[in-house]
C-alpha cells in the first residue's frame, strides 16, 4: 500500500451495475452463415471468451442480452431476426459480424439480401471482415464491454 492509501474504493450505484452488466454478456446462439463458424471458435479453449464474462452461447431470447449476427442476413429472414431481438430482456446489444451483415458483402447486387442488418436492428458494435476472425469477435465484445461501462442515460 501506498503511504495514505486505506485500500478503500468508493463508487456510485450506477457505475457498479454499469460494471457488472459488461462483465456478464450472455450472447445468443444467431449464426446465419459462415461467420457462424468464426463465432462458435470463440468459445475454443485458446480463445476462451469466459474470460470476459460470456462463455454461455443461449439458445432463447429471453435468456441473452447479446445478439452476435453473424452471417448473410436476407430480407426473407429479416422479420425473424427482429422478431428475436424483440423477444430479448432489455438491456440489450447487437453486434454485426462480417461484412455480409454490415453492407452486403459479394452479395451487394443480390435482390436478397439486406444491405445492412442496422436496417433491422440497432447496431452497437461493428465486426468487419470476410469472415472475422475470433480475435476480431473477440475484440468486439471487449469493444462493446466498454461501451457499456460508459453508458449513461442522460
Amino acid at each position: 500500500m501506498k503511504n495514505g492509501d486505506l485500500g478503500i474504493r468508493t463508487t456510485t450505484i450506477e457505475k457498479a451495475l454499469e460494471w457488472g452488466s459488461s462483465n456478464s454478456l450472455w450472447p445468443l446462439t444467431m449464426g446465419l452463415a459462415c461467420c457462424a463458424i468464426e463465432m462458435m471458435a470463440t468459445q475454443a479453449a485458446d480463445l476462451d471468451i469466459a474470460r470476459f464474462g460470456s462463455e454461455i452461447f443461449r439458445n432463447s431470447p429471453r435468456q441473452s442480452d447479446l445478439m452476435i449476427v453473424a452471417g448473410t442476413t436476407t430480407k426473407r429472414m429479416a422479420p425473424r431476426v427482429r422478431r428475436i431481438y424483440e423477444e430479448m430482456p432489455y438491456p440489450k446489444y447487437v453486434i454485426a459480424m462480417g461484412v455480409c451483415v454490415i453492407q452486403g458483402g459479394p452479395y451487394v447486387d443480390g435482390y436478397s439480401v439486406v444491405m445492412g442488418v442496422d436496417r433491422v436492428v440497432p447496431v452497437d458494435v461493428y465486426v468487419p471482415g470476410c469472415p472475422p476472425s475470433p480475435q476480431a469477435l473477440t475484440y468486439g465484445i471487449i469493444t462493446l464491454q466498454k461501451k457499456i461501462r460508459h453508458e449513461t442515460d442522460r
